[in-house]
């Protein structure tokens, strides 16, 4: 059973500094998320990891990196206390240096063949990635018809208007970035706004949940 078995919303987050990545995750935590997902496009972003990990947030919550291409940067995000990856394609390198640590991974992949290799690469789920530029919620629907067990964790423009038709189309999860911690929040450095727009996402999948809707495939 991996860590993320359980997981909806995975925040994305990508920001300037560590300090802000650190901020912004805690104000997602102290939201109702559980997860977060530090990009290592954020400077420093091994630091920040560390920081989260060993910290109140750790105890929390799960803390994984993002945007990890290589091996290297499998084993420093580990070493610092990661306890998931995320790539944003299928690297064998990071999924064999994530599952040698016994951590859980999350590659990227769009097309079926892709999803298919990362799946027999051995990823726990697969993030499939840039889902609304592909037709969204649709897209999944129609992948659920050839891979109906597969974990797909759509990425890339899932918002508040459509959470609920990516649930609802058989997502195992959703990956959420800008939609979530939004660029303009983070210049004015209005995390209080971050935390509404998190509680609005957590009460938005909550609803699917509590209707026990069914995926529509």
């Amino acid at each position: 059973m991996s860590v993320l078995d359980g997981v909806v919303i995975i925040p994305v987050i990508r920001c300037n500094s560590p300090d802000v990545a650190v901020r912004v995750t805690e104000v997602l935590i102290d939201a109702g998320i559980r997860v977060a997902e530090i990009t290592l496009t954020v400077p420093n972003a091994v630091d920040a990891i560390g920081r989260l990990a060993r910290g109140d947030a750790g105890r929390r919550a799960l803390i994984g990196a993002g945007t990890v291409t290589t091996a290297d940067e499998v084993r420093d995000a580990i070493h610092a206390g990661a306890q998931f990856i995320v790539s944003p394609c299928l690297v064998p390198e990071v999924v064999d240096a994530a599952i040698a640590a016994g951590v859980p991974v999350m590659p990227g992949a769009l097309t079926p063949t892709e999803i298919l290799q990362a799946v027999r690469a051995g990823a726990d789920l697969v993030k499939v990635f840039p889902a609304q530029s592909l037709g969204g919620p649709a897209y999944i629907k129609a992948l659920r018809g050839p891979f109906p067990d597969l974990p797909l964790v759509p990425t890339g423009g899932v918002d508040l208007d459509n959470v609920a038709d990516f649930m609802r189309a058989g997502a195992t999860a959703v990956g959420v970035g800008s939609e979530l911690v939004s660029r303009d929040a983070l210049a004015r450095g209005d995390y209080d706004e971050i935390g509404r727009r998190a509680e609005r996402f957590v009460k938005a999948v909550a609803n699917v949940k509590r209707a026990g809707a069914k995926p529509c495939f």
